[in-house]
Parts: structure tokens; sequence; C-alpha cells
């Protein structure tokens, strides 16, 4: 009796032990990510090491309290092929430009202010293909992309249509037990801006280093992708290519466009105020946000929207997810005030 009591306390203390582990080496990780100077101190082979464990987390599905537990801009991943999550915060922004505002098209008016009463999750990166070859493996996806000879894995999924990537939302939903589904369209442009008001989240002049895009005088100019140096507007580029918004999502301009629930209106006369997606109006076509490395730096802003309604698909189509959170997890547990067109606030 006393050597099975032993051998139980034992695999406990062991499992409890590798889980701490784990999460104070993804801990460690983040805290050399986010010091430059110990980032230049470090050999490259180490370096990557501790980017990868920077991304290390149980993949599984959590638990309520779990969920209650995390904090704007926490990530997590509810399965080994599940995309990667992050937290964005309650708050409100403004959504769409300004009349005047410079590259600016009628649809993106009137400028208004949509309010997020709780927080929301969504995808740090597009659904690569290999997270989209998952749903196909499991049943899930009936459609499979070719790849065009650009690869698959890291590469972001694309051709996809509308109801595809519901279907995607709905296997990833059925395989956690978590509520996935596309992001609303308010969603994808509060998460794009990231607590800025320019045209990008980097600013109002379009930066090549800072996306994939085509310029428009039909220059081809070189993309600073850190580890592949593919020349911008030739094709797709790794999901992780450049920098990370001050959000922590990347690609949010240019590369693919992302799928939103939202139904078309060409203006905003009658838009949610709350952050929900607009499901009255044009229901036969539905709205994408982001920008493509086929189109030109003016699409990808973040006020910049595109809606499609044939059957064709398009070489540019992708999806970035969202998740729901708990719904009674009050406002005051984030920690956190209203976010301001004024800029970001974490105090």
């Amino acid at each position: 009796m006393e050597n099975t009591i032993g051998s139980v306390v034992f695999a406990i203390a062991a499992v409890t032990i590798a889980t701490s582990t784990q999460l104070v080496l993804a801990q460690s990780a983040q805290t050399v990510a986010d010091e430059p100077h110990l980032q230049s101190s470090l050999p490259s082979p180490l370096l990557a090491t501790l980017e990868e464990l920077q991304d290390l987390r149980l993949a599984r599905p959590l638990s309520r309290n779990e969920a209650l537990a995390l904090r704007p801009l926490d990530q997590f991943k509810e399965c080994e092929r599940c995309p990667e999550m992050i937290v964005v915060p309650a708050g409100r922004f403004l959504m769409g430009a300004e009349d005047a505002g410079a590259a600016s098209t009628p649809d993106e008016a009137p400028q208004h202010e949509v309010s997020f009463a709780k927080p929301f999750a969504i995808g740090r990166f597009t659904v690569t293909m290999g997270e989209w070859d998952a749903c196909v493996a499991a049943g899930g996806c009936s459609y499979r992309p070719a790849d065009q000879g650009w690869g698959r894995g890291r590469q972001p999924a694309i051709n996809i249509l509308w109801d595809d990537a519901k279907d995607y939302v709905a296997w990833l939903s059925r395989s956690t037990g978590r509520p996935y589904r596309l992001p609303s369209e308010a969603e994808r442009e509060y998460a794009a801006r990231a607590g800025t008001t320019t045209a990008y989240w980097f600013g109002d002049s379009f930066v090549p280093a800072q996306a994939n895009c085509t310029p428009g005088d039909g220059e081809l100019i070189p993309a600073s992708t850190g580890d592949v140096q593919p020349v911008a507007g030739r094709q797709t580029l790794p999901v992780r290519s450049f920098a990370a918004n001050p959000w922590g999502l990347y690609q949010v301009h240019g590369n693919v466009y992302d799928w939103v629930e939202d139904c078309w209106n060409d203006s905003y006369n009658g838009a949610p105020s709350d952050g929900s997606a607009w499901t009255s109006g044009n229901c036969n076509a539905h709205v994408l946000r982001g920008g493509a490395f086929s189109r030109t730096p003016q699409t990808a802003r973040s006020a910049a929207r595109l809606w499609f309604a044939s059957p064709n698909r398009m070489i540019y189509m992708s999806v970035r997810v969202a998740r729901t959170m708990e719904d009674d997890r009050p406002v005051s547990r984030i920690g956190i005030p209203f976010f301001r067109p004024s800029g970001l606030s974490m105090h």
C-alpha cells in the first residue's frame, strides 16, 4: 500500500515539475525576447532555441479557470495543430477612415466609435498550410489548396472561400470543444490597429520592409523577412515574416487577405457599435481584410475593405480565426482602461 501511494505521489510530482519547467522556460525565453541587450550577447543557435521556447505552450484546450486567468496579450494554443492565439484587450477605437482621409474610399465612412466590453482572442498568424492540412486530414475541411510551389508548413493557406473558412472554424470548435469563429470586421480592424490611428500600425507611409504588397509603380522591392529573402509582390511569405504589431499579431497588412464574418455593406451607416459582426446587408457577399502580396499598399491600410461574392477562388484569400473568451469575465479583471484613439496604454 505504501509503495502504491509513493508511486502516485512521485508521478504527480514528476508531472508538476515537467509542467513548471516548461512554463519557466517559456517565461525565460519571453524575458530574453523582450530584452534586446540580452539577445545581442547570445550565439545565434541559442537565440533561435530561445525563440522556439518563447512559443512553448501546453497545447490543450484551456479550462474555464485557465481562460479566466488570461490577461491581455497572453498567448495560448489549444491543440498541436491549432492556430496560436493572443488575447486582445477590451477597449474602444475609431473604425474606418475620415471622409477626406488619404487614399480612403466611400465604403470606409462614416468613421465611428466601436466599443468592446469584453476581451477576445485572435490568431497571431493567418491559418497556415500545415494547420489547414490537419483539418483536411481529420475530415473537417473538404478543400485542400495547392501551394503554387511556394511550400506548405508555415506558408499561409490560400485560395480559401468564405464557406471553406466557416468549415475550418467549425472543425476547430468541434476538435477543441471551445468557441472558435471568424472575427468580426470590427475585431479585425481593432486588432490590426493595436491602439494606433495611422494608415498602417507602423505609420501613415507604407514601408516595404514591414509588409508584403505590390508597389503601385510595379517596381518589386526586396522584403525584409529574416531567414528568407524573396522579393515582395511575387508570392506569399511565411506567416512569421516581418515584425509583429504592438499587440503581437503578424502580417495584419499584406501577404494574404483574412475573411471575416460580416456581410457586405457599402458604408458604415447603421453598423454595429459593439464590435459584433454585421450580419445584414448583402449576405451573398462577405468582407475580406488586410491586403495581399499581389495588391497595392493602399489596399492594405487598417481601414481598407474588400468584398467578394463569386465562387471563384482567388489566390490571396485566407483566414485568421477568432475565439470567444469566457462571457462572465468581468472587465475589471483585465486591469486596463478602454483604449482611446490617442494611443496604447497598458497602465
